[in-house]
């Protein structure tokens, strides 16, 4: 049987009706798989999203290092640059 057919009696837990956070809603969904569900979802229409980006040039000597910093933490270098970044607005009083 597909994850699709599962009756509703052995399905682990109703999807709770409102969620009181985001994180509640993610961990919600980290634990369990949406195809159980599929009877109660629904199609939507077609959403756009349209992010706003700004694009800066950084000398190539500070990347490698921004680059490399970020990877000794584990994440992306286009993270710790928001990180500090936000970390100097706050320190400056502009957060």
């Amino acid at each position: 049987m597909i994850n699709s057919e599962k009756s509703r009696a052995t399905l682990p837990d109703d999807i709770p009706e409102n969620f009181d956070s985001y994180e509640a809603t993610a961990e919600f969904w980290d634990n369990h798989d949406v195809s159980d569900y599929l009877d109660l979802t629904e199609e939507v229409p077609d959403v756009q999203i349209k992010l706003r980006q700004k694009h800066f040039k950084i000398e190539p000597d500070i990347t490698a290092k921004l680059s490399q910093k970020a990877r000794q933490k584990g994440i992306s270098t286009e993270t710790l640059i928001n990180l500090w970044l936000k970390e100097k607005l706050k320190k400056s009083g502009k957060s």
